[in-house]
């Protein structure tokens, strides 16, 4: 039976230069209302090879403290869907975030960057091709996503020069 899954609010400060996008949260990442909660999730570790940061040994609050001096932002494209399990292949009849309000919302915003292909497929038509901002599509963080974790970091590394000052 499918149910009915309902993501987690933004995180982010006001002067945000990148925001990170997933598709929707996972059961772990619900049930524990963080993102990117599952122990197999590279997310994390991904995330601070990327930003020069050990992201992984840091409590959950003390991450979101370093992403906010990063000026990082964290949000998913899909607000609520019915989806059986964790994996996106499962989504079906998805209502979307707002994403679109990301651009007015935080005016220091320089990256949009979509973690996996459905957040790149699903995000990007919502948000169009705005000027002045760069949207990046990253292989999924998931251990769904089998390429090889190296791979995955080099693609994820980009995204230093969207919080560097």
């Amino acid at each position: 039976m499918l149910s009915v899954k309902v993501g987690l609010p933004p995180i982010a400060r006001a002067d945000a230069r990148l925001f990170l996008l997933g598709s929707l949260p996972g059961d772990a990442s619900l049930a524990a209302q963080h993102y990117y909660a599952h122990s197999t999730n590279q997310f994390w570790r991904l995330l601070g090879l990327a930003i020069g940061e050990e992201l992984q040994e840091l409590s959950y609050e003390e991450r979101l403290a370093r992403l906010a001096e990063r000026h990082i932002g964290l949000w998913d494209v899909i607000a609520s869907a019915s989806r059986r399990g964790s994996l996106d292949q499962s989504i079906r009849a998805a209502e979307h975030n707002q994403i679109k309000h990301l651009l007015s919302d935080y005016p220091k915003l320089r990256a949009i960057a979509f973690n996996g292909s459905t957040a790149a497929s699903q995000g990007r038509k919502l948000i169009g091709a705005p000027a002045n901002l760069a949207l990046v599509d990253l292989p999924s963080s998931s251990a769904a996503n089998t390429r090889p974790f190296a791979e995955k970091a080099a693609a994820w590394v980009v995204l230093r020069k969207f919080v560097e000052p």
